[in-house]
């Protein structure tokens, strides 16, 4: 089970980047960590013991809560559109 390939990332990347080169806006590193967090959710469907990433995904729901929290308590409007755009419930997103 690995991360996700450069090819990917990249895609990612430049969908969600809030100017050109950016790589570490909360925008672009929770749109990251979603499909890391989805993949691994598919991967647990099929391997229901695999414990060691089980943690590896509840530790990657909550760095992109925090992140989530971050940027609703920086910029409300960010926050909101990411969230719609990403599809994300309500829960997980934290609060508001």
């Amino acid at each position: 089970m690995s991360s996700l390939d450069a090819a990917t990332k990249k895609q990612i990347i430049s969908e969600f980047a809030t100017k050109e080169g950016d790589t570490g806006s909360p925008e672009v590193q929770v749109a990251l960590l979603s499909r890391r967090i989805s993949d691994l959710t598919e991967h647990l469907k099929t391997h229901k013991h695999d414990h060691h990433s089980r943690r590896g995904l509840l530790l990657l729901v909550g760095q992109r809560r925090r992140l989530l929290q971050y940027l609703a308590k920086k910029d409300i409007q960010r926050f909101r559109a990411l969230v719609e755009r990403l599809g994300i419930r309500r829960g997980a997103a934290g609060a508001r």
